[in-house]
């Protein structure tokens, strides 16, 4: 790959000076002031959780490639920089605009659960229970080197080769460990557990410092089988080349290491798990919101709920309410605890459930939905909805009524990463991958340099949930990515890490551009609120009836008319919620902008 003289590192400090130092009022002073700068250009834009995931995409659009190879690239040392967030054991949800063909494809590279996985082996051999983010009996089959392929072969221009040369560097050369790297590895007791995460994490016998080189060369080793298996079988094509690629991971030496060590060491996954895997191209679902298309990845995620809310909410005057008012808050968290009713009755893996999405998304459902909040009194229930009366088959969908948990513990938040890419002919790539919690399972397997995801601890143990677990079935997963079209053109690609709060998080950015005019920085930058009045994804899915948080910068007065409610209200730090990323598409101007979290490592840069 031609190696460009282009320094993202560089460009970033110099962007930094000027947002921080420079003293014109014109320019750096007044209400639209942000922590950092949008960053806009008219060739190409990436925005992800880490700078060197970003440099590596601009890498690979500054040498030709496209939107999916640059985000192939960005991923792959996301993986390595970001590692108790996502890595290549991870699962994810992809959605593309593809430019040529002008349509919006979904990339559904979520796990499936082991065959020797049932509710009734759980409940002869763990105490009907899942555990919770830690160890084996917790993982789901990775699905992000398929999506890889999937990107590649059906929209991309580059070679594994190609593409992968920036992570196989990263791995084995090393990066300086950044303090919230050196922080993560340290503090964390469940990776000290297994010696085979030991060997990788505490090199020496010691965490890395911050500023200190760290490597995974073992997770280089496994990216080259992959360029190797490539080269070899070039002479067959492109296709078969990647295909080959993707088969070692899944069908060759790579899963069979995989399997071995899972086998050995208590897991469940077996080497047929991994060969009859296979990520899948979906048709997303979406719906309008004020003459704006949003899209969501259709099977085994939380996405659509979003969907749900934003149906809900377009029959407010959410402008006229006041940003982050009492009432718009209230209306807002009420919207989604409805929504997350349905998605608690309703979403699963499509494979399993029939999921009624032609009433779910109606507008009149919507409407019936509505009608249900109380402008005065915040909601304590979880309330599911009956969309059948909206839809023209009878055809029963779903599945049984959900069983509240209010007992223990259960964490609504999460550990995921994030990366958006938008190239010159407009192509959009919004790639979320995860391990879930911090670490993942916490279990290197072997000698491949990889953790896979915990999200096996996200199923109902309840036989007859839509999200009761199945050998061969996906879980409903939190991730979910966002891509908005505006009248046919491409406007939009966002993402946030986290767990069941990531919705909250995209529709209030959403919300913040569309409802209040705010620019892709300023929406990023707003204060937030969250909820945790639903049941939680993760084992044993606790809810907290009337929780509502929100950070610091909300105004005293509005937490007070919020208590006045009925809201069992937490006030956090002034920018303690999350992270996001998202590029911004003017296609009058030929403008691309690009907006970075500050309340993380995010970074974001455009040409």
């Amino acid at each position: 790959m031609r190696r460009s003289s282009f320094s993202l590192a560089g460009a970033l400090l110099l962007t930094l000076s000027v947002g921080f130092h420079a003293q014109e009022p014109s320019e750096n002073q007044g209400p639209g002031r942000t922590m950092r700068p949008v960053i806009r250009g008219r060739q190409y834009a990436v925005s992800s959780m880490k700078s060197q995931a970003t440099e590596a995409a601009v890498r690979i659009l500054e040498a030709g490639g496209n939107a999916f190879d640059a985000a192939v690239a960005g991923q792959a040392v996301l993986a390595l920089v970001d590692p108790g967030s996502n890595g290549y054991g991870s699962d994810t949800v992809v959605l593309v605009y593809d430019a040529k063909s002008k349509k919006v494809f979904s990339i559904n590279g979520e796990g499936t659960a082991p065959k020797l996985a049932t509710i009734d082996w759980y409940k002869q051999h763990n105490d009907g229970k899942l555990p919770n983010s830690d160890g084996l009996l917790a993982a789901s089959l990775p699905g992000v080197v398929d999506a890889w392929y999937l990107m590649l072969d059906q929209w991309g221009t580059m070679n594994f080769a190609q593409v992968l040369a920036p992570a196989i560097d990263v791995a084995e050369n090393g990066f300086p460990a950044s303090e919230g790297l050196a922080r993560a590895i340290s503090g964390s007791q469940k990776i000290r557990k297994y010696p085979s995460t030991m060997k990788v994490y505490f090199p020496n016998g010691k965490a890395p410092e911050a500023g200190e080189i760290f490597r995974n060369p073992d997770a280089g080793r496994t990216l080259r089988k992959l360029v190797e298996s490539e080269k070899t079988a070039a002479g067959k094509g492109r296709h078969e080349a990647l295909k080959a690629a993707r088969d070692r991971f899944y069908k060759g030496d790579i899963a069979r290491t995989m399997a071995d060590f899972s086998e050995k060491n208590g897991g469940l996954y077996r080497y047929e798990d991994f060969a009859g895997f296979s990520a899948k191209v979906e048709t997303p679902v979406s719906t309008n919101y004020r003459g704006y298309e949003v899209y969501k990845n259709p099977s085994a995620n939380q996405g659509p709920a979003e969907l749900f809310t934003l149906n809900i909410l377009e029959g407010y005057d959410l402008k006229k309410m006041g940003h982050n008012s009492a009432a718009f808050i209230h209306a807002s968290a009420e919207a989604l605890k409805l929504a997350f009713g349905d998605r608690e009755k309703y979403l699963g893996d499509m494979d399993f459930v029939k999921i009624p999405y032609e009433g779910l998304l109606s507008k009149p459902y919507a409407a019936d939905r509505r009608a249900m909040i109380d402008p005065n009194k915040a909601s304590l229930e979880l309330r599911w909805g009956n969309p059948s009366k909206y839809m023209k088959t009878t055809e029963p969908q779903g599945g049984r009524d959900p069983v509240i948990n209010y007992e223990g513990e259960s964490d609504h938040t999460g550990d995921t990463s994030y990366i958006s890419v938008v190239d010159k002919d407009r192509n959009m790539v919004s790639f979320e991958p995860s391990l879930h919690s911090g670490f993942g399972t916490g279990v290197v397997m072997g000698d491949t340099g990889l953790i896979f995801t915990c999200r096996g601890d996200y199923y109902s143990l309840v036989p007859g949930e839509t999200n009761a677990l199945e050998p061969g079935k996906r879980p409903r997963s939190t991730l979910q990515s966002t891509l908005v079209m505006k009248d046919g053109q491409p406007f939009m690609v966002l993402g946030s890490p986290g767990g069941d709060d990531q919705i909250m998080r995209t529709m209030q950015t959403l919300i913040n551009m569309v409802d209040f005019g705010m620019n892709v920085q300023q929406a990023i930058e707003a204060p937030r609120w969250a909820t945790r009045s639903f049941p939680a994804s993760p084992f044993p899915h606790t809810m907290y009836p009337g929780d509502l948080s929100v950070e610091s910068r909300v105004p005293e007065s509005v937490q007070k008319e919020l208590l006045a409610k009925g809201h069992k209200l937490r006030a956090g730090a002034p920018w303690s919620m999350g992270s996001l990323a998202g590029i911004v598409v003017d296609m009058k101007h030929g403008v691309l902008s690009a907006g970075a979290d500050p309340r993380v490592e995010a970074y974001a840069w455009a040409r």
